[in-house]
Protein backbone atom coordinates (compact mmCIF):
# COMPACT_ATOMS: atom_id res chain seq x y z
CA UNK A 1 0.00 0.00 0.00
CA UNK A 2 1.36 3.64 -1.04
CA UNK A 3 1.59 5.62 2.26
CA UNK A 4 1.12 9.16 3.03
CA UNK A 5 2.11 12.23 5.16
CA UNK A 6 -0.34 15.62 4.92
CA UNK A 7 1.09 17.37 7.44
CA UNK A 8 5.05 18.21 7.90
CA UNK A 9 7.06 21.26 8.76
CA UNK A 10 10.57 22.01 7.24
CA UNK A 11 13.43 24.63 8.16
CA UNK A 12 11.39 27.12 6.36
CA UNK A 13 9.11 27.09 9.50
CA UNK A 14 9.77 26.00 13.05
CA UNK A 15 11.40 22.03 11.66
CA UNK A 16 14.77 21.44 11.14
CA UNK A 17 15.76 19.82 7.82
CA UNK A 18 15.41 21.66 4.91
CA UNK A 19 12.56 20.95 2.42
CA UNK A 20 15.11 19.00 0.09
CA UNK A 21 16.12 17.01 2.63
CA UNK A 22 12.87 16.23 3.81
CA UNK A 23 12.08 14.86 0.42
CA UNK A 24 14.99 12.74 0.58
CA UNK A 25 13.97 11.49 3.90
CA UNK A 26 10.31 10.62 2.60
CA UNK A 27 12.06 8.55 -0.19
CA UNK A 28 14.00 6.43 2.34
CA UNK A 29 10.83 6.12 4.66
CA UNK A 30 8.91 4.11 1.28
CA UNK A 31 6.38 7.14 0.97
CA UNK A 32 4.46 8.05 -1.70
CA UNK A 33 4.06 11.57 -1.18
CA UNK A 34 4.18 14.57 1.72
CA UNK A 35 2.28 17.49 1.99
CA UNK A 36 5.01 20.19 3.20
CA UNK A 37 2.97 22.56 5.34
CA UNK A 38 4.99 25.57 6.95
CA UNK A 39 3.56 27.30 9.34
CA UNK A 40 2.00 30.98 7.39
CA UNK A 41 4.27 30.74 4.61
CA UNK A 42 5.25 28.50 1.03
CA UNK A 43 8.91 29.38 1.13
CA UNK A 44 9.91 25.49 1.19
CA UNK A 45 7.53 24.64 -1.53
CA UNK A 46 10.00 25.06 -4.44
CA UNK A 47 12.56 23.49 -3.33
CA UNK A 48 11.02 20.43 -2.08
CA UNK A 49 8.96 19.88 -5.65
CA UNK A 50 12.69 20.51 -7.41
CA UNK A 51 13.92 17.71 -5.27
CA UNK A 52 11.41 15.26 -5.61
CA UNK A 53 11.85 15.43 -9.64
CA UNK A 54 14.49 12.94 -8.82
CA UNK A 55 13.30 10.69 -6.50
CA UNK A 56 9.88 9.46 -7.28
CA UNK A 57 8.01 10.85 -4.09
CA UNK A 58 4.88 13.40 -5.12
CA UNK A 59 5.38 16.62 -3.49
CA UNK A 60 2.21 18.36 -2.23
CA UNK A 61 1.80 21.87 -1.96
CA UNK A 62 0.95 23.16 1.43
CA UNK A 63 0.53 25.85 4.16
CA UNK A 64 -0.50 25.84 7.73
CA UNK A 65 -2.64 28.91 8.71
CA UNK A 66 -2.47 30.01 12.08
CA UNK A 67 -6.00 32.32 13.20
CA UNK A 68 -7.56 33.19 16.33
CA UNK A 69 -10.67 31.80 17.87
CA UNK A 70 -12.32 32.20 21.31
CA UNK A 71 -8.62 33.68 21.88
CA UNK A 72 -6.60 30.23 20.67
CA UNK A 73 -4.56 29.65 18.35
CA UNK A 74 -6.76 27.45 15.48
CA UNK A 75 -4.63 26.27 12.31
CA UNK A 76 -5.96 25.46 9.38
CA UNK A 77 -4.03 23.58 6.64
CA UNK A 78 -4.17 24.03 2.99
CA UNK A 79 -3.33 21.88 0.47
CA UNK A 80 -3.14 22.09 -3.25
CA UNK A 81 -4.16 25.61 -3.96
CA UNK A 82 -2.81 27.81 -6.56
CA UNK A 83 1.15 28.18 -5.33
CA UNK A 84 2.53 30.95 -7.84
CA UNK A 85 -1.04 32.94 -8.03
CA UNK A 86 0.27 36.33 -6.89
CA UNK A 87 -2.79 36.96 -5.10
CA UNK A 88 -2.72 33.76 -3.01
CA UNK A 89 0.95 35.20 -1.99
CA UNK A 90 -0.05 38.49 -0.96
CA UNK A 91 -2.77 36.89 1.44
CA UNK A 92 -0.15 34.76 2.67
CA UNK A 93 2.51 37.26 3.09
CA UNK A 94 -0.74 38.86 5.26
CA UNK A 95 -0.85 35.85 7.42
CA UNK A 96 2.96 36.34 7.66
CA UNK A 97 3.12 39.85 8.85
CA UNK A 98 0.49 38.88 11.57
CA UNK A 99 3.17 36.07 12.70
CA UNK A 100 5.84 39.10 12.77
CA UNK A 101 3.56 41.42 14.67
CA UNK A 102 2.42 39.11 17.28
CA UNK A 103 6.08 37.83 17.65
CA UNK A 104 6.94 41.68 18.34
CA UNK A 105 4.61 41.84 21.11
CA UNK A 106 5.68 38.32 22.82
CA UNK A 107 9.51 39.54 22.69
CA UNK A 108 8.58 42.78 23.94
CA UNK A 109 6.29 41.70 26.99
CA UNK A 110 9.38 39.00 27.91
CA UNK A 111 11.76 41.77 27.64
CA UNK A 112 9.78 44.07 30.00
CA UNK A 113 9.89 41.51 32.82
CA UNK A 114 13.70 40.99 32.59
CA UNK A 115 14.01 37.63 29.89
CA UNK A 116 17.20 38.46 27.62
CA UNK A 117 15.44 38.77 24.71
CA UNK A 118 15.55 40.90 21.64
CA UNK A 119 14.17 40.84 18.10
CA UNK A 120 18.49 40.89 17.20
CA UNK A 121 19.31 38.06 19.80
CA UNK A 122 16.27 35.61 18.50
CA UNK A 123 17.19 36.39 14.54
CA UNK A 124 20.88 35.31 15.63
CA UNK A 125 19.60 32.13 16.94
CA UNK A 126 17.08 31.77 14.13
CA UNK A 127 17.63 33.93 11.21
CA UNK A 128 15.22 35.82 9.35
CA UNK A 129 12.27 33.64 9.52
CA UNK A 130 8.25 33.99 10.76
CA UNK A 131 9.22 32.33 14.30
CA UNK A 132 6.75 30.13 15.81
CA UNK A 133 6.17 29.91 19.38
CA UNK A 134 8.23 26.61 19.26
CA UNK A 135 11.31 28.69 18.58
CA UNK A 136 10.48 31.01 21.59
CA UNK A 137 10.68 27.62 23.37
CA UNK A 138 13.50 26.75 21.78
CA UNK A 139 15.46 29.94 22.74
CA UNK A 140 14.07 29.71 26.32
CA UNK A 141 15.64 26.33 26.66
CA UNK A 142 18.80 27.39 25.39
CA UNK A 143 19.19 30.29 27.56
CA UNK A 144 18.18 28.00 30.58
CA UNK A 145 14.73 29.12 31.24
CA UNK A 146 13.58 26.32 31.12
CA UNK A 147 14.35 22.52 31.34
CA UNK A 148 12.61 21.44 28.26
CA UNK A 149 10.33 23.00 25.76
CA UNK A 150 7.19 21.60 27.42
CA UNK A 151 7.91 23.51 30.33
CA UNK A 152 8.73 26.57 28.26
CA UNK A 153 4.60 25.88 26.97
CA UNK A 154 3.34 25.47 30.55
CA UNK A 155 4.87 28.43 31.94
CA UNK A 156 5.88 31.20 29.76
CA UNK A 157 4.36 30.44 26.28
CA UNK A 158 1.47 28.69 26.27
CA UNK A 159 -2.74 30.34 25.50
CA UNK A 160 -2.93 30.09 29.31
CA UNK A 161 0.78 31.71 30.14
CA UNK A 162 1.36 35.58 30.38
CA UNK A 163 3.30 36.09 27.33
CA UNK A 164 0.91 34.09 24.90
CA UNK A 165 -0.52 36.82 22.25
CA UNK A 166 -3.39 35.38 20.02
CA UNK A 167 -3.45 36.26 16.70
CA UNK A 168 -5.67 39.66 16.34
CA UNK A 169 -7.27 39.63 12.66
CA UNK A 170 -7.59 35.76 10.75
CA UNK A 171 -10.13 33.56 11.86
CA UNK A 172 -10.78 29.80 10.67
CA UNK A 173 -13.41 30.88 8.49
CA UNK A 174 -11.14 33.34 6.68
CA UNK A 175 -8.54 30.98 6.44
CA UNK A 176 -11.06 28.29 5.07
CA UNK A 177 -12.16 30.65 2.51
CA UNK A 178 -9.13 31.57 1.05
CA UNK A 179 -7.57 28.14 0.59
CA UNK A 180 -11.36 27.30 -1.80
CA UNK A 181 -10.84 31.07 -3.43
CA UNK A 182 -7.48 29.34 -4.99
CA UNK A 183 -8.74 25.73 -5.58
CA UNK A 184 -7.27 23.90 -2.73
CA UNK A 185 -7.88 21.74 0.45
CA UNK A 186 -9.00 23.70 3.67
CA UNK A 187 -8.30 21.34 6.59
CA UNK A 188 -8.87 21.66 10.32
CA UNK A 189 -5.49 20.54 11.94
CA UNK A 190 -5.24 18.25 15.07
CA UNK A 191 -9.05 19.16 16.27
CA UNK A 192 -8.16 17.59 20.14
CA UNK A 193 -5.05 19.97 20.66
CA UNK A 194 -7.43 23.28 21.38
CA UNK A 195 -9.01 21.58 24.12
CA UNK A 196 -12.29 22.84 23.19
CA UNK A 197 -15.59 21.51 24.73
CA UNK A 198 -17.50 18.55 22.44
CA UNK A 199 -20.11 21.61 22.12
CA UNK A 200 -17.63 24.27 21.30
CA UNK A 201 -15.71 21.69 18.97
CA UNK A 202 -18.96 21.16 17.11
CA UNK A 203 -19.39 24.95 16.64
CA UNK A 204 -16.32 25.38 15.34
CA UNK A 205 -16.72 22.55 12.97
CA UNK A 206 -20.24 23.54 11.57
CA UNK A 207 -18.85 27.50 10.88
CA UNK A 208 -15.88 25.75 9.20
CA UNK A 209 -18.12 23.85 7.06
CA UNK A 210 -20.05 26.75 6.08
CA UNK A 211 -17.05 28.45 5.19
CA UNK A 212 -16.48 25.62 3.07
CA UNK A 213 -14.02 23.19 4.73
CA UNK A 214 -13.40 20.15 3.04
CA UNK A 215 -11.22 17.81 5.67
CA UNK A 216 -10.54 17.07 9.33
CA UNK A 217 -7.22 15.56 10.21
CA UNK A 218 -8.60 12.49 11.97
CA UNK A 219 -4.99 10.85 11.81
CA UNK A 220 -2.54 12.28 14.37
CA UNK A 221 0.78 11.25 15.88
CA UNK A 222 -1.02 11.76 19.49
CA UNK A 223 -4.09 10.18 19.00
CA UNK A 224 -4.97 6.71 19.91
CA UNK A 225 -7.15 4.39 18.12
CA UNK A 226 -10.21 5.83 19.86
CA UNK A 227 -9.76 9.30 19.31
CA UNK A 228 -9.21 8.79 15.46
CA UNK A 229 -12.48 6.60 15.34
CA UNK A 230 -14.37 9.78 17.43
CA UNK A 231 -12.65 11.90 14.88
CA UNK A 232 -13.86 10.03 11.97
CA UNK A 233 -17.20 9.52 13.23
CA UNK A 234 -17.57 13.66 13.81
CA UNK A 235 -16.42 14.18 10.25
CA UNK A 236 -18.55 11.95 8.92
CA UNK A 237 -21.63 13.93 10.60
CA UNK A 238 -20.49 17.04 9.06
CA UNK A 239 -19.22 15.14 5.85
CA UNK A 240 -16.26 15.98 5.96
CA UNK A 241 -13.42 13.85 4.28
CA UNK A 242 -10.73 12.56 7.03
CA UNK A 243 -7.12 13.77 6.70
CA UNK A 244 -4.24 12.83 8.78
CA UNK A 245 -0.56 13.60 9.45
CA UNK A 246 2.67 13.49 11.86
CA UNK A 247 3.13 17.09 12.21
CA UNK A 248 6.90 16.45 11.73
CA UNK A 249 9.31 18.70 13.12
CA UNK A 250 12.51 16.90 12.93
CA UNK A 251 14.78 17.68 16.14
CA UNK A 252 11.87 19.91 17.40
CA UNK A 253 9.87 17.07 17.83
CA UNK A 254 11.95 14.02 18.15
CA UNK A 255 9.66 11.39 18.75
CA UNK A 256 7.51 11.66 15.86
CA UNK A 257 8.76 10.07 12.96
CA UNK A 258 7.80 11.38 9.38
CA UNK A 259 5.04 9.69 7.88
CA UNK A 260 4.49 7.08 11.09
CA UNK A 261 4.23 9.60 14.18
CA UNK A 262 5.03 8.26 17.29
CA UNK A 263 5.99 4.75 17.97
CA UNK A 264 4.70 3.97 14.33
CA UNK A 265 1.26 4.48 15.77
CA UNK A 266 0.64 6.44 11.82
CA UNK A 267 -0.16 4.77 8.32
CA UNK A 268 -1.89 7.14 6.24
CA UNK A 269 -3.38 5.45 3.02
CA UNK A 270 -2.75 7.58 -0.87
CA UNK A 271 -6.63 6.70 -0.60
CA UNK A 272 -6.95 9.82 2.31
CA UNK A 273 -5.70 11.77 -0.41
CA UNK A 274 -8.16 10.93 -3.16
CA UNK A 275 -10.83 10.82 -0.76
CA UNK A 276 -9.69 14.70 -0.22
CA UNK A 277 -9.97 15.63 -3.39
CA UNK A 278 -13.12 14.05 -4.60
CA UNK A 279 -14.68 15.98 -1.45
CA UNK A 280 -13.23 19.20 -3.18
CA UNK A 281 -14.65 18.24 -6.24
CA UNK A 282 -17.62 17.58 -4.90
CA UNK A 283 -18.18 20.63 -3.03
CA UNK A 284 -17.15 22.86 -5.96
CA UNK A 285 -19.84 21.21 -8.21
CA UNK A 286 -22.41 21.71 -5.61
CA UNK A 287 -20.92 25.09 -5.39
CA UNK A 288 -21.59 25.75 -9.19
CA UNK A 289 -25.20 24.64 -9.73
CA UNK A 290 -25.88 27.22 -6.81
CA UNK A 291 -24.87 30.10 -8.72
Amino acid sequence: MNYIDLHVHSNCSDGTITPRELVALAARRGLSAFALTDHDNTAGVAEALLAADSCGVEVIPGVEFSTEYLGMDIHIVGLEFELENPDFQQKVAEYRDERLFRNRKMIDRMAADGIDISWEKMEQSFGAIAWTRAHFGRYLLDHGYVKDISEAFGTYIGEDCKYFVPREKSTPSDAVRLIRKYGGIPVLAHPFQYHLSREQLEELIRGLKDAGLVGMEVYYSTYSEEQSADLLALARKYDLAPSGGSDFHGSNKPSISLGTGIDDNLRIPYSVLDGLRAKRKEMSAHADKQR
